[in-house]
């Protein structure tokens, strides 16, 4: 690997891109080129990143580049992962990793039959409060686990977050999903990374202020983990705050997120926790600091697979009204 890492950039029409592109700027990365479909907007993230606009075949050609990045519509995953993957470079790519289940699937076996280092933009597990509360259920302070309630909103729709440069985001043949898949799905890592896997869930969707049609703007999911615990997902771009985090029931405690994390014993009474554990890198942050050479926590191919098949349960749920096992 170069002295200072050199990206290549293969697809950059998600929304956190600006965001992902201002973090690679601080620390100094290169830009070995920049792909897109759409050729304006390749070139103006190539003068953001300080970089040129290539071709597909280029960069995946190109023994500079030390790790590629991949921010398109989601439909176009498979296809760009499957051009680049002969390199055997580090890639990244944005949440869900497919349009389907399936889609899902075939890129994550393209990653695992080619040893590549994978990331995804699942940065909710990185933060003090989690990994506080991860540290806790591994130690079994709250007993059984019976109930979680996880919840992730912003005001997107109401905002008019999608009614231009990010439209395809509510476009479901584009993006697979609605305000529930694309949102709900850091929701739904963090709930499988501390509870487990699901076995059937089912699910609620509303297309809401109906701002973009056929695109659902909020739901809630109903997921039962394998380990008996039952647990429910609030996914909203209608939600002016998102207050509670989440909840945790437990035989012998109770958690509460809510900004600062609040815990109670068996007689019921919550505290703040203030000793919490340190926070880690999540989501993109991980990546660039596992091409870095640091020590990363990464989340696995499998992992991305078994979050897109159960929202596509909950998704199907949701349609037919009924529970899909999976």
């Amino acid at each position: 690997m170069s002295t200072t890492p050199r990206l290549a950039w293969i697809g950059i029409k998600h929304i956190h891109t600006p965001g992902f592109s201002a973090e690679v700027v601080k620390r100094g990365f290169g830009c070995a080129g920049v792909y897109d479909e759409d050729a304006d907007a390749a070139a103006k993230a190539a003068e953001k990143l300080g970089g040129q606009v290539a071709s597909l075949s280029s960069l995946a050609e190109d023994t500079s580049v030390d790790a590629y990045v991949i921010t398109s519509e989601t439909f176009r995953h498979l296809g760009l992962v499957r051009a680049v993957a002969d390199a055997g470079k580090p890639i990244f790519v944005e949440k869900p990793i497919g349009v389907s289940g399936e889609a899902s699937t075939a890129i994550a076996d393209i990653l695992v039959s080619k040893g590549i280092v994978f990331q995804t933009g699942y940065f909710m597990r990185g933060g003090d409060a989690v990994q506080t509360l991860r540290k806790m259920l591994q130690q079994g302070l709250f007993g059984t686990v019976t109930r979680v309630r996880g919840s992730i909103c912003h005001n997107g729709a109401l905002g008019g977050w999608f009614d231009t440069d990010w439209r395809w985001m509510a476009d479901r043949k584009r993006a697979g999903v609605g305000a529930f898949g694309d949102l709900g799905t850091h929701g739904l890592d963090l709930l499988m990374w501390l509870f487990g896997d699901v076995v059937a869930a089912t699910g609620a969707l509303s297309m809401g202020t109906a701002r973009y049609e056929g695109c659902d703007e909020y739901g809630e999911g109903l997921l039962k983990f394998s380990s008996g615990a039952i647990g429910t997902l609030t996914a909203s771009w209608d939600d002016i705050a998102n207050p509670i985090r989440l909840q945790i029931a437990g035989t012998e405690g109770h958690a509460l997120l809510n900004g600062e994390l609040k815990v109670a014993g068996k007689d019921g009474k919550f505290e703040v926790v203030t000793d919490l554990e340190p926070a880690v890198a999540g989501g993109f942050n991980a990546f660039l600091d596992a091409v870095e050479g640091k020590d990363a926590e990464l989340v696995t191919p499998q992992e991305a697979v078994a979050r897109d098949r159960v929202m596509d349960a909950i998704y199907r749920g949701a349609e037919t009204e009924s529970w899909i096992r999976l």
